[in-house]
């Protein structure tokens, strides 16, 4: 497994984070490892969006559909 340091975290930030962990009973790296990882598993819209503009099987491309659906609203 890897390491990751960080400097310069503000001092009130710090603290922040350090009563977190303590209420949630872990070590600061317990609690910011947990925060990282569910950080990493959560995919931001932009990919999202980028693995919908991939995917294949309809007749209309996604950047397509969202045109068409801007078109529509824009007639209303």
């Amino acid at each position: 497994m890897t390491s990751v340091q960080i400097k310069g975290v503000p001092e009130e930030t710090h603290a922040v984070l350090r009563q977190r962990a303590a209420r949630a009973h872990q070590s600061l790296q317990e609690y910011l490892l947990g925060l990282l990882v569910r950080e990493a598993n959560s995919p931001t819209l932009d990919e999202v969006l980028d693995r919908a503009d991939n995917r294949t099987g309809g007749t209309l491309g996604f950047s397509q559909a969202v045109q068409a659906l801007r078109d529509d609203r824009d007639r209303r």
